[in-house]
Formats: C-alpha cells, sequence, structure tokens
C-alpha cells in the first residue's frame, strides 16, 4: 500500500479547479484501493486530492496543523472540512493553537515524513510565504521523497 500525500495552492480559479481535479484523478487512478491519502484539507489542492482518494474508497488521513485550523479556513470552506474530516480514518492534530506559518510548514514536514511520495499542486513559483507549497516541496527534496508536480498548461494563480 502506497501512502501518498498532497501540497498544493490554495484559492484556485474555478477553471483551474476543475483542471487540477482532472489531473489529481488520473494521478490516482492507478492506485485504486491500494493507496493512502494524506491531507491537511485546506480549501484548494488538498480538498481536491482528498475527495478524489475518498472517490476510490481509499483511506484518508488527515493532517490538522493547530487548532485554530479550521477557523483559519474561508467560512464557506467549513461543511467540506468537516466531512472530509470524519471520513478520516486517521487524523494527526499538531500542537499548535495558531494556524500560522510555522504550524504550516510543520503540517507540511510531518506528511511529507509519512508519504512514500508526495503530489504538488505547484505553478513552480516561489512560495508566497513560509510554509507555502514550494517550502513543503523543499523539503520533500531535501529528504528524498519523490515528488510530481502537477500543474495544467497555461494555468494562472
Amino acid at each position: 500500500m502506497i501512502r501518498i500525500g498532497i501540497t498544493g495552492h490554495r484559492n484556485l480559479t474555478p477553471d483551474v479547479s476543475g483542471a487540477v481535479a482532472g489531473l489529481v484523478r488520473a494521478h490516482l487512478e492507478p492506485y485504486g484501493c491500494e493507496m493512502v491519502g494524506l491531507s491537511c484539507l485546506a480549501d484548494g489542492a488538498d480538498v481536491l486530492f482528498a475527495e478524489a482518494v475518498v472517490a476510490t474508497g481509499a483511506p484518508l488521513e488527515a493532517i490538522v496543523p493547530a487548532s485554530g485550523y479550521r477557523e483559519a479556513l474561508p467560512d464557506e470552506h467549513h461543511p467540506v472540512y468537516d466531512r472530509l474530516l470524519k471520513q478520516a480514518v486517521l487524523v494527526h492534530s499538531l500542537p499548535h493553537d495558531e494556524s500560522d506559518p510555522r504550524a504550516h510548514m510543520a503540517a507540511g514536514r510531518l506528511l511529507v515524513e509519512r508519504c512514500d511520495q508526495l503530489v504538488a499542486v505547484w505553478d513552480g513559483e516561489p512560495a508566497r510565504g513560509p510554509g507555502g507549497t514550494a517550502d513543503v516541496v523543499a523539503y520533500a527534496h531535501r529528504v528524498e521523497r519523490p515528488v510530481t508536480v502537477l500543474w495544467p498548461e497555461g494555468a494562472r494563480r
């Protein structure tokens, strides 16, 4: 059983979101139920990945960076977050209070350490802040974790 983690951008436009969902589904399809998906369940790439994992019937593990994480997510995302968190077979809750860059990077490191392969929904640009997608990808490279970058050709954030 392979363990696949996700890191990726948030605030995707509807067009980019649809394209990313297709790329994620296509990437995961060969694994079927023979995988475990790991996600922080943030809006954007994390949720598109988690939804694809759950749709295959594979187990989902959630990583919660901080006790204030849910509240820091957009209000409209809360129902999706809550539903997926309940579907997770295992929840890793980090000991941070604030949902800040330090907590997000700690969650990214844990995710990389617990997976066999990292999927990065990433435009290849530097992180917009500490703990962003580029930082998690860099950490995965440092610990020699395989990374598959998925990004729709010509798409912009």
